[in-house]
């Protein structure tokens, strides 16, 4: 499916609105609305959009993504507790036919064992983790790359 716009669609799963008082030894003190900003700023730079949205809804994830395919050109994606549980979304990624990143703030491989299976790596062109809110800079930096071919 050809790419249809310069808008990147970050997406933020479960708990990622406690960004900054959550476990901040393991996830950091930046807010998401932090972490948002860098993505559209990051974006900006590049001459890209970035559409910056989080859920505590699985569904809503999903029907997000849904409505990416031939919308955006890529989805850089923070599944949060979902990377390990869920199916659908890997699915709704998939049929998005969208190039998609995975990111994560911590290092999940050093992290419990059930936090080391991702469903979304597998389908992912890459996937970042332990850097932080870096990570996300470093992922639309990546988009940039894509785009220009």
């Amino acid at each position: 499916m050809p790419l249809m716009s310069p808008t990147l669609l970050v997406l933020n799963g479960p708990n990622l609105n406690l960004l900054g008082t959550r476990e901040p030894a393991t996830y950091g003190h930046e807010t998401l609305a932090d972490i948002d900003r860098l993505c559209q700023e990051t974006a900006a730079a590049l001459g890209l959009e970035a559409e910056c949205r989080q859920t505590n809804h699985e569904g809503q994830l999903i029907d997000w993504i849904h409505q990416a395919r031939g919308r955006c050109a890529g989805i850089l994606i923070n599944p949060g507790a979902w990377t390990h549980t869920s199916v659908a979304i890997r699915d709704a990624l998939v049929a998005s036919e969208l190039p998609v990143i995975e990111v994560h703030l911590s290092n999940v491989h050093k992290r419990e064992a059930f936090r080391q299976h991702s469903f979304v790596s597998g389908i992912a062109v890459g996937v970042i983790c332990g850097l932080g809110s870096d990570g996300y800079r470093a992922g639309v930096q990546h988009f940039g790359k894509l785009l220009k071919g």
